[in-house]
Parts: C-alpha cells; sequence; structure tokens
C-alpha cells in the first residue's frame, strides 16, 4: 500500500524532524510512504473570519493539488471518527482487502482545512478533542500508521 501524507507547512524544530524521520524509516518495511508538504498561509492575529476562510481555501487548493482521483482521502479534523489504535489497523487492513492501494492522510494548517478538502475526503478521523500543533500531528500520525502495521502484522510493540 502506498501512504501519502499531505500537511501543510513544513517541520521546522528539529526534535519533530527528528522523530518524523524515525517513524518514515520503521514504515519502510511495511508500506511506501510520501510526505508531501504544502506551504501554509501567514494569519495575522487579528484576522476576522473572512481572512481565516480565504486562508484555508489557499491551503486547501494546494492540497488538492496533489490529491489524485485514485487515492482514499482522510482528513484528520477533530470532529471526525474517534478509533482506537487496533480499529485504526482494521480499517487501513480493510483498505487493502477492499482493493484502495492508495490512501492519503491530510493534515491541514492552524485554522483546519477548507470545506473543499473536507468534501473530496472520503472519511475524516479524528485523534483527540484536543488541539495539536500540525508538526507534532504529523509525529503522531506516522506513529498511529507505524503501530497499525505492527498490530496487522502480529508483531509486538509497546503499549
Amino acid at each position: 500500500m502506498k501512504i501519502t501524507v499531505i500537511c501543510v507547512g513544513k517541520i521546522k524544530e528539529d526534535f519533530y524532524r527528528k522523530a518524523a524521520a524515525e517513524y518514515q524509516k520503521r514504515l519502510g518495511r511495511y508500506c511506501r510512504l510520501e510526505i508531501i508538504e504544502v506551504p501554509d498561509e501567514r494569519t495575522p492575529d487579528s484576522a476576522g473570519a473572512a481572512l481565516m476562510r480565504q486562508i484555508r481555501e489557499k491551503e486547501g487548493e494546494r492540497i488538492l493539488r496533489h490529491i489524485r482521483e485514485d487515492m482514499h482521502v482522510i482528513a484528520l479534523a477533530v470532529d471526525g471518527a474517534s478509533l482506537d489504535s487496533v480499529g485504526m489497523s482494521q480499517a487501513l487492513g480493510q483498505l487493502g482487502v477492499n482493493g484502495k492501494s492508495s490512501v492519503a492522510f491530510i493534515i491541514g494548517g492552524s485554522l483546519g482545512l477548507s470545506e473543499q478538502v473536507q468534501r473530496r475526503a472520503n472519511e475524516a478521523w479524528s485523534f483527540s478533542r484536543l488541539t495539536f500543533p500540525h508538526q507534532l500531528m504529523r509525529v503522531i500520525l506516522l506513529e498511529q500508521v507505524y503501530r497499525s502495521y505492527r498490530i496487522l502484522s502480529h508483531e509486538p510493540y509497546h503499549k
């Protein structure tokens, strides 16, 4: 299976970069992984609702350029379906059984995802009701994808 992570913004902090790189390396034996970073928009502190919507739309257009027709798209959103690790591994396994060979996870910027991206998504998953920085969310996602493959392969992993 090919897993594509499309995310807004670059990872600036070295410790997040190292953690993401470690999970990318580990995932190499289970899937083909591609991470696509699209530029984020600067959001002024005094941004109103209209400007925030415009920013989400610009970032959303950048995301949509990288989504292929054959991709099963999972948007990460606070109001998405809540899964535990076993449930996530089963969901990923079921996508493979159903012939989905390309899955894209979408991580939005600080303002979330545009309506266009949300409509394109086949489903939305929530990792928590909490809000995480998108750099940390990338590490969490990669770790959970890795954990899913370990579960699917019946291999031990720390609890």
